[in-house]
This record gives C-alpha cells, structure tokens and sequence, in this order.
C-alpha cells in the first residue's frame, strides 16, 4: 500500500463522506471513490459499506484505520526526527519533550533543571500542548518523549516510566459550599458544571458544563463560579486564593510517566529517562 492511499482511506473513514474527504483532500470526489475501491480490491476486503445516505465501517475497515493512523504516524515521525537531525552536524539535535500545560509543572522544573546539570547534557526543546496532545506529539515525531497521565492518555505502543502517583481534588470557588468539607466522593460532585474537554478530533461531548481548552481558562472559569474541576493533587500550587480544592477519595489516582518510542536510539531520550528516575 501507498502512503497517498492510506491518507484518502483516513480522510473518507474519519468524515464518513465522500464528498467532505475529497473536499478535505483538495481533490474531486470521482478519482477518491475509485482509489478507495481499488484499495479494496487489492485487500480482499470490503472496507466500508456504501449506501446512497450513508458511509459506514466495516470491520476490516476500523482494523485499517487503526493500523493507517500509526503507518502515517510513523512516516511523519521518521521525516521530522531526521529534519530535526540534519539541522545538527553532529545528528544530536537534542531532545524535544511534549507536556500537557499547566500539568507536573513542578515536576517538569526540577527535570530540565536536573538534566542541565548532567554532563553532556543537550538542549531540550519543551513542547506545551493542550489535553490529548502530547500521545500524539510522540506518535507523529513532533516530540522525542513525553510526559503523560494515566488514565487520562493512551500510553499505548510506547515505552514507559512511572514517576509518581497522586490522587486528585475538585477545584471549587472560594465561598462554595462544599468546601466546608475535608474530603469528598464523586457522587457529591454529580451537580457540578464539570467542564467539557475536546476529543482528539477537536468535537466536545454532551453536558451542561462548559467547554474548555487550557488549565488556565478552566481555573478561570471555576473562580468565576461558572465551572469546578476534578484535577490531579499536584495542581495546588497553581491556584490562587478565589479558589479552592478539596481531595476526592473515590477519583482514580493519577500516574505520571515518561514515554517514548520504543525504537528511539537517541543518547539524549535517554539520559533525560534516566534523570527524571533519579529524581
């Protein structure tokens, strides 16, 4: 299979339409239908079913999808990590590492910190993404590792090592009510306007709590008294006096982890693996 088919086989399966694929390739519909079904032919395998309302997958078709989205990870990683090598002479670009803002801040400090000081240290880029991102950073070789929170990101296909775990607390505004307890279960926050955070294809589930991007614009929200959050331990030190947080013992604890590809050979990836366990 070619690059080119898997990307039209992505774009149909993602949009369900032919005419928005083709639209979102910046090609006609005709030439699109013929290639998906010449894909299908080659496979032995119907990949979607055609009706004239709609476009659905097949099982063969979502195991595709799968197995295209990390195909097309994987070319776009091996062009920007040897991008990125070729700007160095001697190959060692240095490390790039992708992180959720506004999350394990201190953590993160007291790593590059760390790191800095180790001899032979190189330049690390940090790359601060929004909910979701970092997984995909790693995937498509934006970042050379990253920090990830189970079980919030898919850690899945890389390898991983666990800094720490934590519980988490629902940030409130000061003057709630619920704050006059010490400690709180999930069922208490049932009422809450918990907020609505993007899927990886940018839509937001149902809810009546509002739809946020950033840390920074929830923790604003909620000292508005418009939104509350559940979030892990370590986020104290970014709240500011009009809010508040109190531990929720029955939320999952969050674990802290850096990742990586598994086939990564760099030096680099790997003495910033190492510090970060030391620490």
């Amino acid at each position: 299979m070619e690059t080119r088919e898997l990307r039209y086989f992505v774009a149909v399966a993602e949009e369900l339409h032919f005419g928005r694929a083709a639209q979102r390739l910046g090609m006609a519909q005709p030439p699109l239908s013929r290639a998906i079904s010449r894909l299908e032919r080659r496979l032995g395998a119907e990949l979607l079913h055609r009706t004239s309302r709609s476009v659905t997958l097949t099982g063969a078709g979502a195991v595709l999808l799968h197995e295209a989205r990390a195909a097309l990870d994987a070319v776009a990683a091996a062009e920007q990590r040897t991008r990125r090598a070729a700007r160095t002479a001697d190959g060692e670009p240095g490390v790039v590492l992708a992180t959720k803002a506004g999350a394990s801040t201190e953590l993160l400090a007291k790593l590059l910190d760390a790191y800095a000081a180790e001899p032979g240290a190189t330049r690390v880029e940090v790359a601060l993404c929004g909910p979701g991102e970092q997984a995909r950073y790693l995937r498509d070789g934006r970042a050379d590792v990253a920090v990830l929170h189970r079980p919030f990101d898919d850690v899945a296909g890389f390898d991983v090592e666990e800094l720490g775990t934590e519980g988490q607390v629902v940030v409130l505004p000061a003057g709630h009510e619920l704050p006059t307890r010490r400690e709180l279960h999930l069922a208490d926050l049932d009422d809450l306007p918990l907020p609505r955070w993007p899927a990886p294809d940018g839509s937001y589930p149902t809810g009546s709590g509002p739809a946020v991007q950033s840390p920074t614009q929830l923790l604003q929200l909620v000292s508005l008294g418009r939104a509350a959050a559940v979030l892990p331990e370590s986020v104290r030190p970014l709240l500011h006096d009009d809010v508040v947080a109190v531990p929720v013992v029955d939320a999952p604890e969050v674990t802290t982890v850096i990742a990586w590809p598994p086939h990564s050979r760099s030096r680099a990836v790997a003495d910033l693996v190492r510090t970060a366990l030391r620490l």
